[in-house]
């Protein structure tokens, strides 16, 4: 594996589902713009994903006031079935998401390379924000 200098950040959460519900929330375009945005004053206007190696993703993703937006966007480099996804962002940093199983709950574990423009800390507080948001919306389908 290539030595990088960029910083790895690292966040996880515990999502009461079970692994192939979470998988299933995660990858699914119709799920993803539900629960992927950091605040209430974000939301997620369109996803596209083609979940096989060499496959693309892109969320596009919009203050709510129009003020701003981005695509964020990808590569798989490397998936498993209901344990690993890998990704390599438009601006070349990797991206490794492990869920395990445990029971009826399902542990998230997503790794990432740091950007330069934003701290350490504010990058790690969005990341987390929206894998909570994840976490909220699949355990809230579970009980649908």
């Amino acid at each position: 594996m290539e030595t990088t200098d960029k910083p790895n950040i690292s966040i996880q959460t515990t999502v009461n589902a079970p692994v192939s519900v979470v998988w299933k929330h995660w990858i699914t375009p119709e799920d993803i713009v539900e629960w992927n945005n950091a605040s209430d004053d974000w939301h997620t206007t369109r996803a596209l994903n083609d979940l096989w190696v060499g496959g693309k993703f892109l969320s596009r993703m919009e203050a709510k006031d129009g003020s701003f937006g981005f695509d964020f966007e990808g590569t798989y480099i490397n998936i498993i079935l209901h344990e690993t996804i890998t990704y390599t962002l438009a601006d070349d940093r990797k991206v490794t998401i492990t869920f395990t199983p445990k029971g009826n709950q399902t542990l998230i574990d997503e790794s990432f390379e740091a950007e330069t423009t934003n701290s350490l800390e504010r990058q790690r507080l969005g990341w987390q924000a929206i894998l909570n948001n994840f976490k909220r919306y699949c355990e809230g389908k579970e009980k649908g």
